[in-house]
């Protein structure tokens, strides 16, 4: 039997799908154990370790974000512990459908129509089709990939950016960010953040894209240097901005996000892990951290993801 803590502001919903999928394990939400000496592994639903520190005899936990950079950027995360990202089969869906209807929308104009619509004003744009368009993205792991696959199916040109330069279907794959940012008329952020990926769309990159560019980022906030994506649409480089996911968060009342005009808010709500796809995945990691065997997904500290 294994002792297990659930952190995070949904810790209830979990557990009762969690006792159900593994009966034989003990789940408590954090804050609960009168004994967390014995607790040995942890779910975790929160982008942060807080609350883990406490737990002395921890030795594995299993994140519900495919994004870990909250986790490992806290000092109070012992090297020694291992840690698995939820790759969840129903995330690259959610992110699919999100992504494609952000595309489309840019694609489609919408941004343009709706400011239109506020100034009362009748204009129509020309409208080139999607095989005439080219969507850079940026990123293509499990949710990039997928991601580039769908856009490819609504007839869109697709470039992407990985470090590997791995190739995919009839994708166009680069290792020069340089050339993926000149291609993108639509640029969509799928990258795990790490040291070397934080604030890599700034200023330059900006200056990079296509004048007129469409700017996504459904990776993560710290992934963009705030001032000077405001100062590329304001200078009309970047024509409109789709953003879920910020510097902090939730994003301040007086961001200057929420009032711009050419910029699109929503409230990281791009792929949320599923606890119906979800559930299997921790079970199964639980069950291999229970016999001794190495659990699936786990982190590389190294590479941060």
């Amino acid at each position: 039997m294994l002792n297990i803590a659930v952190v995070g502001t949904q810790a209830n919903s979990w557990i009762n799908e969690l006792r159900v999928a593994r009966p034989q394990d003990r789940f408590e939400a954090d804050g609960t154990w009168d004994d967390p000496e014995i607790v040995t592994a942890a779910v975790i639903s929160v982008p942060s370790a807080d609350a883990l520190h406490k737990y002395e005899r921890l030795a594995f936990v299993q994140s519900l974000w495919m994004g870990v950079d909250g986790i490992l950027g806290d000092q109070r995360f012992a090297s020694h512990l291992s840690l698995a990202r939820m790759v969840d089969p129903g995330m690259p869906i959610s992110m699919g459908e999100t992504v494609a209807a952000h595309v489309l929308w840019a694609h489609r104009y919408g941004d343009v129509y709706q400011r239109n619509q506020t100034a009362h004003l009748w204009r129509d744009e020309a409208q080139p089709l999607a095989a005439r368009r080219t969507v850079t993205v940026l990123g293509l792991g499990e949710l990039g990939s997928h991601c580039a696959r769908v856009l490819r199916m609504l007839g869109f040109r697709v470039a992407g950016w990985s470090r590997s330069g791995s190739s995919i279907d009839d994708i166009a794959v680069t290792r020069d960010l340089s050339e993926a940012l000149a291609h993108g008329e639509i640029v969509v952020n799928l990258l795990p953040l790490t040291p070397q990926t934080r604030e890599i769309l700034n200023a330059d990159a900006f200056s990079k894209m296509p004048r007129g560019a469409v700017v996504i980022n459904v990776g993560r906030g710290a992934h963009i240097v705030d001032q000077d994506l405001l100062d590329a649409l304001d200078a009309g480089q970047i024509r409109h901005a789709v953003l879920d996911v910020f510097n902090g968060e939730p994003l301040a009342p007086d961001h200057p996000y929420w009032s711009h005009s050419h910029v699109t808010v929503t409230p990281h709500v791009a792929a949320d892990s599923m606890p119906e796809t979800c559930i299997p995945v921790i079970a199964e990691n639980l069950r291999r951290f229970d016999e001794g065997e190495p659990p699936l997904h786990l982190v590389d500290r190294g590479r941060g993801y």
